[in-house]
């Protein structure tokens, strides 16, 4: 991958590993400014930085929000690949971190794998930013709630009102963001001659895992609508 350059700032395996450091360094701070808090918590943390920083670029890299999707397969603008540059990053790190300080996960892996495949591919050929952007968008503005999940959890307010709010609410954006949306921009990536392979696989297997996470948040929430209040005893 050639430099790319936008103002002052060159968009390539420097900056790429720059800003894994970055995140790296970001949860390395959090740990120490939490010291009473589990590593997945801190990690949460530095995940919640980074839906606000993701939300921001791909929010400035769309040109016309009246057709996102415009531009599907192109060459990427500067914007876009900034965008995939930090979230690329991110993902970097985050994969890293997950393997080595907490406990392994298949779903997370494989999630991270059609991700890191989906823009890894998009970062390198500097093409796809308008179909990765969209995917970054739809995943991100669900995960401040999933998140809240477990900082709750370990909050120990599990069984209360602010937990049962969240719930919902993360069950109904997830399910407009990956289920209703989703799959408009997944089809509109395999329809499209333009889009390389490499991202209409990402995109699929992301929205494949969506649905199996959809049948889990269902049930959660099903669960705890119907779950009877606990009586306090006088």
């Amino acid at each position: 991958m050639g430099e790319l350059t936008g103002g002052e700032l060159q968009l390539g395996p420097k900056t790429m590993s720059a800003m894994v450091a970055a995140w790296a360094l970001t949860y390395v701070l959090t740990r120490l400014a939490l010291p009473a808090r589990s590593k997945d918590f801190c990690n949460r943390c530095v995940s919640l930085i980074h839906v606000v920083v993701s939300v921001y670029f791909c929010n400035n890299s769309v040109a016309d929000w009246s057709r996102p999707l415009d531009g599907v397969g192109a060459a990427s603008t500067y914007p876009q690949m900034l965008a995939l540059t930090v979230s690329l990053a991110y993902f970097i790190y985050d994969t890293i971190c997950c393997a080595v300080e907490l406990p392994f996960s298949w779903e997370m892996l494989i999630h991270h794998a059609l991700t890191i495949l989906g823009l890894a591919y998009g970062y390198v050929r500097q093409i796809s930013g308008t179909e990765l952007v969209a995917c970054l968008i739809l995943m991100e503005v669900s995960n401040p709630f999933m998140h809240g999940r477990e900082l709750i959890k370990e909050l120990k307010l599990k069984d209360s009102s602010l937990s049962l709010a969240n719930d919902v609410i993360f069950a109904l954006i997830f399910t407009v963001a990956r289920i209703f949306i989703g799959p408009v921009v997944v089809y509109k990536c395999v329809v499209s001659p333009t889009s390389p392979f490499a991202v209409k696989v990402g995109a699929v297997g992301i929205q494949v895992v969506s649905l199996l996470w959809f049948y889990k948040i269902a049930r959660m929430v099903v669960y705890k609508l119907s779950k009877p209040k606990s009586k306090k005893v006088a």
